[in-house]
């Protein structure tokens, strides 16, 4: 069985290609849950719509997400709705965010 906590674990080891925090700690992760069949839906977004790295970042998302929980599958839904800000940041994501 899939849990919350490693399906987070598993987030915050893929990172945003332009900027160096995980897309957990950056708030590039609206919604997140484990069914209870072990697929996981993730609805992500992006920094800015006119992202160029938007598809490696989502392939990347889905592969390692896969792979690091063992999902059967998982499913990435695109959303710029609402745009991401800085204030979706984890207060880890703000700090490191500083230090960048």
């Amino acid at each position: 069985m899939i849990t919350t906590e490693k399906l987070v674990e598993a987030l915050k080891q893929v990172f945003d290609p332009e900027i160096p925090i995980n897309v957990y700690d950056l708030g590039l992760i609206y919604e997140h849950r484990v069914n209870p069949d072990d697929s996981i839906y993730i609805k992500a977004t992006m920094t800015s719509p006119a992202c160029p790295y938007a598809g490696i970042l989502l392939a990347d998302l889905k592969s390692k997400v896969k792979q690091l929980t063992g999902a059967t599958q998982v499913d990435v839904e695109l959303t710029f709705s609402p745009l991401w800000t800085t204030d979706k940041m984890t207060e880890e994501g703000k700090a490191q965010f500083e230090v960048f």
